[in-house]
This record gives structure tokens, C-alpha cells and sequence, in this order.
């Protein structure tokens, strides 16, 4: 197996990340030799927000006041990790990012740049509707009806353009997939469409 590149996308509560987590399971199985090196953005903000460096108390304030970071600090997360990390032999997941369409033309650079042939982005695809009560389902502080009715504009706003950058750009492939269904229907669906 040649190693993969997958980019993640879908609005809060559609279970991106348990996808993604799964699909990376089912690949380990099938060769356990090739590493994966996952990047998630969110994952490397709350490290750097617990720093304590005049760097991650701007995050904290701006996230604290539900403001939206500078496009240049989820740019330099992932290419960060990958300068750092990649050495070119592992399967590439990407959760998080890109959320804009300039982190999406920079994460296509690098995605050529290193030659990954075949890059695979996966829409997890739900209504506002189903999200929402998946949302307020979770019981949790942030999640209520007018924070999440904002979470999803936004997402249609911003990160919606990323995801049209790279259905229209012949070097991905693009796989949209019905996320509303269980958990385990869904993975079937992921497994299925990408032929694994």
C-alpha cells in the first residue's frame, strides 16, 4: 500500500474526527508498517494556549471572546508539523484544517510540493438541522442553540469556499458522504467510497 493523504471537513457535530480516527485504525491494520502523522490543529492550539507565552494569551483572549484566529497561526501549525515531522513515508490526515480559503491554497502547495499523488478529501456531510441536535445533545456549556447557529454560518462562510478550492482542483479526489447515520454507517460509507 502506497502511503494516503486525507483532508477532513465538516461542521461541527458531524463527527469528522471519529471518522478520520477510525480510517486511520482500519489502515494500521491493513500495514502496520506505514506510520501515520495526523495533524490537528485544534489539538496543537490548546497546547500552545497552555504555554503561557505572550503568544498563547492573544489565542486565548481571541478564542475567549469567540473571535476567529489570523489565517497565518493555522498555516503555521501544519506546516510546522510537517517540516518537523514528515518524513515523507507516512500517511497524511489532516482534522481542522484548512478552514479558510487561504489556508486551503497553502496547504495545497505543500500537499504538491511533497508530491502526494492521489490526496483524498472527505466532506462528512449533515444539515444544519441534524447538527444542531447532535450539538445540544452533547450537553455541553458552549454548545447552545444561537453558539451553534453561529459555529455553522461560519462554517458556511469560510470553510466552505476551502472545501470548493479543492473539489474544483483535479489533483484531489473528493468524497462526499452522508453523516447522518450511525457512527458505524458511516465508516462503512468512508470504506466503501474510498475503496479500502
Amino acid at each position: 500500500m502506497q502511503p494516503q493523504t486525507f483532508i477532513f471537513f465538516g461542521p461541527s457535530g458531524c463527527g469528522k474526527g471519529t471518522q478520520a480516527k477510525l480510517l486511520v485504525e482500519e489502515l494500521e491494520k491493513k500495514d502496520s508498517s506505514i506510520k501515520t502523522l495526523y495533524v490537528e490543529t485544534g489539538s496543537k492550539f490548546r497546547e500552545i494556549a497552555a504555554s503561557g507565552s505572550f503568544t498563547a494569551n492573544k489565542i486565548k483572549e481571541i478564542i475567549g471572546g469567540g473571535g476567529l484566529l489570523p489565517e497565518f497561526l493555522p498555516i503555521w501549525v501544519f506546516s510546522d508539523t510537517l517540516i518537523k515531522d514528515f518524513t515523507g513515508s507516512e500517511h497524511l490526515f489532516f482534522d481542522g484544517s484548512p478552514r479558510r480559503l487561504e489556508e486551503a491554497k497553502v496547504l495545497d502547495s505543500a500537499i504538491q510540493f511533497y508530491g502526494r499523488k492521489n490526496a483524498t478529501v472527505v466532506s462528512i456531510e449533515v444539515s444544519d438541522k441534524w447538527a444542531t441536535d447532535r450539538l445540544l445533545g452533547r450537553g455541553r456549556a458552549d454548545d447552545n442553540e444561537e453558539e451553534i447557529k453561529n459555529r455553522l454560518a461560519w462554517y458556511k462562510e469560510n470553510v466552505v469556499p476551502a472545501i470548493e478550492y479543492f473539489k474544483n482542483n483535479s489533483y484531489y479526489q473528493f468524497v462526499p458522504i452522508n453523516g447522518e447515520q450511525t457512527i458505524e454507517a458511516v465508516h462503512a460509507e468512508v470504506m466503501q467510497k474510498l475503496g479500502l
